[in-house]
């Protein structure tokens, strides 16, 4: 059996943050919708998504109520990411 020697290993990079826009992006596409699908879905606008994705506005209960129901999630998934990347995980 092979020994290993303890520098033969690197420390794992700490996780990274998703923004808002990140989230949504990535909730999409784990679920293989486009952005027309989305919006069909949640009544937002593809030009609205865009901008959200992008981080250009701010989500506001209602849009965050509305993706979370299209995508099945609690609303606090979107609007605060920071402290819910495990519960993303498991919407994967």
């Amino acid at each position: 059996m092979k020994q290993y020697n303890p520098n033969d290993f690197v420390a794992a990079k700490a996780h990274t943050i998703l923004t808002t826009g990140e989230t949504i992006k990535l909730l999409r596409e784990l679920k293989g919708w486009t952005q027309k699908e989305l919006a069909r879905k949640c009544g937002i606008s593809e030009t609205n998504l865009s901008l959200l994705e992008h981080g250009k506005v701010e989500i506001g209960k209602k849009r965050a109520e509305q993706l979370a129901k299209a995508f099945n999630v609690h609303p606090a998934i979107i609007m605060f990411p920071e402290y819910e990347a495990l519960e993303i995980q498991r919407a994967a």
